[in-house]
Formats: C-alpha cells, structure tokens, sequence
C-alpha cells in the first residue's frame, strides 16, 4: 500500500419515500456539508433516491444507469468538486437492480455496481449483480458493496483479493421490535460487522446507513438504524454517526512504512491455510 490521504465522509440520512426529487435535493445539501468539510468521497445510503419499500412503484421509479436522476448525480458531485456513492434502483432490458452509482469530482459516472447478494424479498423484485466491481481512482482503487454483501465474508475478501485498496457499503440495515427486542439487532451489531471485514482484510471500510422508518406493509414498520461509521485496519472506528442524520468524516493519512509496520504484527491474511477448506 502507498500513502492513503484523503478524506472519506459517510452520509447518515432519511427518505422520502417515492420522491426522488426529494431526496435528491438533501443528497445535494449533504455533498455541499461534506465538500465545506474537506470530504474527497462522499458515501451515501442504499437506494437512497427513492426509498426501499417501493412495491409496485419500483417498475416507474427505477431508471437507466445514465437516466435523469443519475444526470442530477453527477451535476452534484461535480459541482462539489466530490467523488461519490449513491445507492439507487437501477432499470436495463433485462431488469431492475439494486445498485450503487460511482460519480467523479469531474461529473463523470466511472461505475454502477449491482448488489451481488439479494435479502429475502429482493429476489422477487430485482436482479442479483454477477460482477464484484473495482474502480481505480487517484485516492486509490475502490471496492464497491451495498448492504447484505458484507455479510459474506470470502466475497469482501475478492474485492481485496481484485486489488481493492479499501472498501464501501451502501446499505438500509433495518430492524423491527420483534428483532431488535428478542435478537439484538441493532446498530452496534453492524457497526461491528463493519470493524470485523475491515479488520480481517487489513483495509478501509466505510458504510452509510439510512435512518428513519418505512412500511414493508401496512402493518409492518421497519427502522432504519443508522451507525454509519469508517473503520480502519485494525478494526478502529475511525468516525461514526449513531443516530438520526449527518455525515461521520474521517481524515486517512496512513505512509506504507506505519501501513508495513501494523501488517507485521496482523499478519494473519498470510497465516490463512485455505488448504484446510477444501
């Protein structure tokens, strides 16, 4: 690993659901908060243009990668001088996806990365992505992930494995009473999920949650339960938002010689024996 400096923010944010013009308006106000910050990425929530609990309106809200919504994305990044990462419902011939979008202080959309792992219900609503994405950029070569993909850790580790120099998730992890009274799922749970991948593949990591409620149905109510972070080879937290809205900004200045002094002592990504797994 060379020198990493830059500066990476995670947004925390709620959404309207159905309205993207809504919602891309606060994405905007957020990309100038983090752009006044010093932010050189801005990662923002899983499907956060629209909201998650589409249903039937998901076929009319779902656009082309380079669709209008995506134009108004990146007129945003470049009028912020940021790169960032926004989660979307994506539409082409052969489906809708649950996507990530990649834009370029310039404007320029460099990536859509479509989740490659469907949640539950997903399966019937979108397509699963066949293609783990990693994007060379000047501030290093991004790993892109949304949601449920950090659950599987041998897939976190290929997009290391790709030459990934740190990673994002864009993600909606959500809860209910019954979870979250019986089960304990709730934010610190993937707050440390996030430190444990980070962790265990000596990278960065940076996950933005939603935050706010919506209707799976009438009658059931899911919480988005925020605790965007950033995380660091060691696991630490290096920024982190618990909850309602914001944006978590941490500044990465890591030289390869103290990058090559930590490796020495967590040196187990060498001491794998994948001999005993086949």
């Amino acid at each position: 690993m060379a020198v990493m400096r830059w500066t990476i923010g995670v947004v925390q944010m709620d959404c309207a659901l159905g309205d993207s013009a809504r919602n891309v308006a606060k994405i905007g106000r957020f990309a100038a908060l983090a752009s006044s910050l010093g932010v050189d990425l801005a990662v923002f929530p899983e499907c956060c243009t629209t909201g998650y609990f589409l249903g039937s309106r998901l076929e009319g809200l779902a656009e082309p990668p380079d669709g209008p919504t995506s134009k108004k994305l990146a007129a945003i990044a470049r009028d912020n001088r940021l790169y960032m990462a926004v989660g979307a419902y994506t539409r082409r011939d052969d489906g809708l996806y649950n996507s990530q979008l990649l834009y370029g202080p310039d404007g320029r959309h460099l990536a859509t990365y479509d989740k490659a792992h469907l949640f539950a219900g997903e399966r019937a609503l979108c397509r699963a992505g066949d293609r783990p994405v990693v994007v060379e950029t000047p501030i290093g070569r991004i790993g892109m992930t949304i949601c449920y993909d950090l659950i599987f850790p041998d897939y976190v580790r290929h997009l290391v494995d790709l030459g990934a120099d740190f990673l994002i998730n864009s993600t909606d992890w959500i809860t209910d009473a019954y979870q979250r009274g019986t089960w304990g799922w709730a934010g610190p749970t993937t707050q440390a999920l996030a430190s444990t991948r980070a962790l265990e593949n000596l990278t960065f990591l940076a996950m933005a949650n939603r935050v706010g409620h919506e209707n799976a149905t009438p009658e059931l109510v899911f919480e988005s339960f925020g605790y965007s972070c950033v995380t660091g080879p060691s696991g630490k937290v290096l920024a982190s938002i618990a909850e309602g809205e914001g944006i978590a900004v941490a500044r990465i200045d890591v030289s390869a010689e103290d990058y090559g002094r930590w490796t020495a002592i967590a040196t187990y990504k060498g001491d794998r024996r994948p001999e005993l797994l086949r």
